[in-house]
């Protein structure tokens, strides 16, 4: 079963990312994480703004912020409810099954707060 990944669209939850038979077949369960989401601005950043750790710029719908030891900068991550996304960023709060959603704007991280969900790592 091939898997075509979409990115750069408004990340909203959605049962139409659940996980597929394709998803499983080409992805690796990582488990269940917490999802905290964040901006670019002071607050959220930390004062360095829409730069990530792999030297991109974020992007809603692609952007996430991760633990490099528990997923490697640079993998992609389909996240159930969410769908795909790419490990660009790393942050001093992110530790262990903790993922950080990028979004591009401030009012959407604190509608949407914290949850969680089941992570797949693709190949």
């Amino acid at each position: 079963l091939q898997y075509t990944p979409t990115y750069g669209r408004t990340v909203t939850r959605s049962s139409a990312y659940s996980v597929t038979e394709a998803i499983q077949v080409n992805g690796q369960a990582m488990g269940n994480f917490k999802l905290p989401f964040y901006c670019a601005c002071s607050s959220c950043s930390g004062g360095y703004g829409d730069g990530t750790a792999t030297g991109t710029r974020c992007t809603e719908g692609r952007t996430i912020a991760v633990d490099p030891r528990v997923i490697p900068l640079g993998s992609k991550v389909y996240i159930e409810g969410f769908g795909d996304f790419i490990a660009e960023d790393t942050g001093g709060a992110i530790k262990g099954n903790k993922i950080d959603i990028y979004l591009s704007d401030h009012d959407r991280c604190y509608e949407l707060g914290v949850t969680s969900a089941n992570v797949y790592l693709m190949s």
